[in-house]
């Protein structure tokens, strides 16, 4: 089910910024399910009613992570599951996906919200993210600021232009 949410989500909400090309080599490597959150326990997954199917349906999904990957799912080559140190780095923020029928309608930002809660709950005082050019705006309106951008080449040959932000807790 996430699987299916998370393509629905990168080839609806990301078409705006994103080539197909893009999309679609995101989707093979760095746009995917990352088990090792749900394995540590900080995945979060919100539910909400479609009213019109009288049927409860996955909204949203996203994570953070007290380990040093930045981004990526389980195919993505570039992990470092490494633990952080939360006196001195920063919690990462990750794997953020809204369907479409559901984006612009606060999923995103309560997700976001329980992670910094169980971050901070968990000692760190700063996060961090690789933010895709699409969820660069939500985050940037919840205080994140850029720190660098980040070109990260894909399977397929294209490069998926990514944001590193940060925020203070």
């Amino acid at each position: 089910m996430l699987r299916e949410l998370i393509e629905r989500s990168v080839r609806k909400l990301q078409a705006k910024d994103y080539s197909k090309e893009q999309m679609e080599g995101a989707l093979e490597t760095v746009f995917g399910v990352d088990s090792q959150l749900v394995e540590d326990g900080t995945y979060f997954v919100a539910e909400a009613r479609n009213n019109a199917a009288s049927t409860w349906e996955i909204a949203g999904c996203g994570g953070w992570s007290k380990r040093k990957t930045l981004f990526g799912g389980d195919a993505w080559t570039g992990r470092e599951d490494s633990l952080l140190d939360p006196r001195r780095d920063a919690a990462k923020i990750r794997a953020f996906f809204v369907h479409p029928h559901w984006a612009r309608k606060g999923v995103g930002s309560r997700i976001l919200s329980a992670c910094e809660d169980a971050a901070k709950a968990a000692g760190f005082t700063r996060y961090e993210m690789g933010a895709t050019l699409t969820g660069a705006k939500l985050f940037g309106a919840r205080g994140y600021v850029e720190i660098e951008r980040i070109q990260v080449p894909l399977k397929n040959g294209a490069i998926l232009p990514v944001i590193r932000m940060e925020k203070r807790a």
